[in-house]
Parts: structure tokens; sequence; C-alpha cells
């Protein structure tokens, strides 16, 4: 039988409930990788940059963007699946040990909170405009920059969708 109920329990609800989870981790050994998106129409390109991710470290945890925080940057049609259901699809990945939801319109205070062992970004960044990368590096560690699977997009489906 498979336990259902674990996948919710990768979701979590405050930095506060995520630090407890860090300093368990933490104490065994185990590092740690953060990556951050609006992940909100899950394709082939997002599970490739988050395996790429999860190849950093023992554990990573995803920054999901709030619905408000997708609005501001996706405009006011996006997203088009709500945050519970964006977070339930990642906590289901094997590949990702934790998910948390910020509404911030940068993950740069849940960055310094987690602080993790490697900031992973995918796409067309240099370090020096990576949010959380001057932090991340004073603190020892390091910051990946994955490139991105091409002809995958969340806007490409969507007007794919509309098309149709």
């Amino acid at each position: 039988m498979k336990n259902i109920k674990a996948i919710e329990e990768k979701i979590f609800s405050s930095t506060e409930k995520l630090a407890s989870w860090l300093n368990r981790n933490r104490i065994v050994g185990k590092t740690i990788a953060f990556t951050n998106g609006c992940f909100d129409i899950l394709h082939e390109g997002h599970i490739f940059s988050l395996s790429q991710a999860a190849k950093e470290a023992d554990c990573l945890i995803v920054g999901l963007n709030a619905d408000c925080s997708v609005r501001k940057l996706k405009g006011e049609h996006r997203p088009v699946n709500n945050e519970h259901a964006r977070a339930l699809i990642l906590a289901s990945l094997l590949i990702v040990d934790a998910v948390i939801v910020f509404e911030e319109d940068t993950p740069l205070e849940l960055i310094k909170k987690v602080m993790p062992d490697v900031l992973v970004k995918g796409g067309d960044y240099i370090v020096e405009t990576i949010v959380g990368a001057k932090e991340v590096i004073a603190n020892g560690g390091r910051v990946v920059i994955n490139p991105l699977l091409p002809g995958f997009s969340t806007t490409g489906i969507i007007e794919k969708i509309r098309s149709l």
C-alpha cells in the first residue's frame, strides 16, 4: 500500500516547520539544494530542471511562488493551477524532498532562512543576478546554473491550448 500521506508531509506550511526538517537532515550530514519557481503547468522542462537540481545535494527543497506572486510575475490569468495543486504535484515527485510556498516577489528571505548548501537556478542567469546567490556564497555554499531544456514552456502550452 502506498503512503499517500507522505506526499502532503513534504509540503511545509511555515519556515519554522521547514527549519526543524532542515535541522534533522543536517544533523545526519545531508546536504541541501534549493531551487524555486512557479511550476504552473508541470512539463518535461520542469522535470529536467528539477532532476538537475536534485543531483546537486542529498535533499532538494523547492520554493514555490504563491498565487499572488505568480500573478505579479506572469499576469492576471496565471496561475492556471492554484498553489495547493502545484505544491501537491511537486511533492509527489520522488526527486523533490520538500516544498514551501512563498508570497514575496522573490525568494530572498526564504533562501536566507534555508541557507542551502547549493542554490540552483535554470536559464540564462549569471551568478550576480540570482536572488540569494551572494548570501549562499558568503555562507560557504555554491550556486549552480543549469541550462533550460529547449522547446518547453508553460506559456507555450497555454498558447497551444488556446489555438486548438
